[in-house]
């Protein structure tokens, strides 16, 4: 989540930009850059990370259940945990839906991306789609995407 390939690759990325205005370097856009996160924890799991670690993806299992817990903030955690977790919703309110609703969006992507270039999809092209613009909001990564699967779909029919 925060190391690589989660935030401190993507935010890594974000701080590099040329020739962007500077907010465009800094501004995290919740759901893009949590989702990304999100997304990485599932994506270490889905490439066999924790083949050989199945107490770390006990670990990632533990995380993402708390996530699911704290998006209607359960009675089912530690009391310090939900006081925590109530003050935190409270300054940042819909945080914890943006994080699954980036998620959810950036794994949607990859299937239409896999779906439209069958073959020819390839998962560092994908990422690197993702992430090469930095943070943006969710409906633009949506037009990136759908301009990268265009592109790559041009680059292979010449």
């Amino acid at each position: 989540h925060e190391g690589i390939p989660g935030h401190h690759f993507q935010i890594a990325i974000q701080n590099e930009l040329q020739g962007v205005p500077t907010f465009r370097t800094v501004i995290p856009f919740v759901a893009y850059s949590e989702g990304w996160a999100l997304y990485t924890e599932r994506l270490a799991w889905e490439l066999g990370f924790y083949e050989n670690d199945p107490y770390g993806n006990l670990g990632r299992l533990q995380a993402e259940m708390f996530r699911a817990v704290r998006l209607v903030v359960d009675t089912g955690m530690p009391t310090s945990d939900v006081t925590i977790e109530i003050e935190r919703y409270i300054v940042l309110p819909g945080q914890a839906c943006a994080y699954k609703i980036g998620m959810l969006k950036i794994l949607e992507l990859r299937e239409k991306a896999k779906q439209e270039l069958g073959s020819r999809f390839d998962l560092r092209a994908f990422h690197n789609a993702v992430l090469q613009n930095g943070a943006m909001p969710l409906d633009v990564l949506e037009k990136t995407i759908n301009n990268y699967i265009k592109v790559a779909l041009e680059n292979n029919n010449n």
